[in-house]
């Protein structure tokens, strides 16, 4: 816990030089909220939301999951489009030239999530799709990449992503970065991005703040999802 207060003070300190710094240049201006919002949930499948995998993250019972189910059920009784992602190989042979994994593996342990083994890259239960909600799998950092994500959204008349998910330093931040050069408002819910080490998720946040998408907070994010379902129904 002290190294916990004394990481926090000493993120604030650098946010807010670097804030004063980003701001006499022209950095942290803002994207907004579009007319026809759309849920980007990243990676919360259970190898990265149960205890003991190598992709465990922080946070998860108390404050990711449950911020999600409640932009889930904002989504649900306004009919806006949900996309779960995960993630998941074929070939996990690290010496076959035919495997998914790409290069990935070199960097970390991607060979865990091997598509024989659904329990581990299956949405966890506690958020788990409903009929006529996407899961989509991907096999990069990213949502978009290699994926029909652009497409899927694109047709369906989405201009804003609400991404949420883990982590914050790699497949969120990436499908927030590539969701802004493909077109669409980006949001990230400050409540529901989590991460394994201390301090990733902060300075990640602000990082992505000052370039890449607007940190919104969770209540923020259901408003606007309430605000655009009113006004689509009337």
């Amino acid at each position: 816990m002290a190294f916990d207060a004394e990481l926090d003070a000493a993120l604030s300190a650098a946010f807010a030089q670097a804030s004063a710094l980003y701001q006499r240049n022209g950095f942290q201006r803002r994207v907004g909220f579009g007319r026809r919002p759309a849920l980007i949930n990243v990676d919360l499948a259970n190898a990265w939301t149960r205890p003991g995998n190598p992709f465990t993250c922080e946070k998860i019972d108390e404050e990711i999951i449950p911020g999600v189910q409640a932009l889930l059920a904002a989504c649900r009784r306004n009919g806006h489009p949900v996309v779960h992602v995960t993630t998941c190989y074929q070939v996990t042979d690290r010496d076959s030239d035919a495997t998914d994994m790409g290069l990935w593996h070199e960097k970390i342990p991607v060979e865990v999530v091997a598509q024989d083994k659904p329990e581990l890259w299956a949405i966890d239960s506690r958020i788990e799709p409903v009929p006529g909600e996407q899961v989509l799998i991907k096999k990069r950092a990213s949502a978009f990449h290699g994926t029909y994500l652009a497409g899927f959204l694109r047709a369906n008349n989405v201009d804003t992503i609400l991404v949420t998910g883990v982590t914050a330093s790699a497949c969120v931040r990436t499908t927030l970065c590539d969701g802004l050069a493909e077109g669409f408002r980006t949001i990230a819910v400050k409540e529901c991005i989590g991460d394994r080490v201390p301090g990733a998720v902060a300075w990640n946040l602000f990082d992505i703040d000052a370039k890449f998408a607007d940190v919104e907070p969770l209540s923020r994010c259901i408003s606007y999802l309430d605000e655009v379902g009113t006004r689509a129904a009337a």
